[in-house]
């Protein structure tokens, strides 16, 4: 498995940064590899400075278990779940808007997060993201 590179990071935030501008948000978007440490961040002008956390926290919980953060808001009270997030200091945020970043064979090697527009919003940005990465050849 080759690890999520620098340059496949900085081509998910342009085209997620296109998205943002398309619908009129300013956000933060934050790309981290699959034991949630940073990789790449842009923070647009305009964005809020909380919406880098926030960023950072919905891909740490997307990261740490391979699902888009917006689908962990039922699992939240788990006792694993809580669990790690206890472990992790409140660092993972499962609120609408990261989704895992994975190679053509399955394998996670990351998550892409949004912060600073509605839930569903953020998730989009995410998403053109992604998709910037799956229609590259060297992925």
């Amino acid at each position: 498995m080759n690890p999520l590179a620098l340059d496949e990071a900085v081509r998910m935030i342009e085209a997620g940064r296109a998205k943002a501008a398309e619908i009129g948000a300013r956000v933060t978007i934050a790309v981290l590899d699959p034991r949630g440490d940073l990789v790449a961040l842009h923070r647009m002008d305009g964005a809020l400075w909380r919406s880098v956390p926030i960023s950072q926290g919905k891909a740490a919980a997307s990261a740490a278990w391979d699902a888009p953060s917006g689908d962990l808001a039922e699992r939240w009270d788990q006792p694993v779940v809580r669990a790690l997030a206890m472990m992790e200091q409140g660092r993972l945020i499962p609120w609408q808007g990261a989704l895992p970043v994975r190679r053509p064979d399955g394998a996670m090697i990351g998550a892409i997060g949004v912060s600073g527009a509605r839930p569903a919003e953020d998730e989009a940005v995410a998403a053109a993201g992604l998709a910037a990465l799956s229609e590259s050849d060297d992925v």
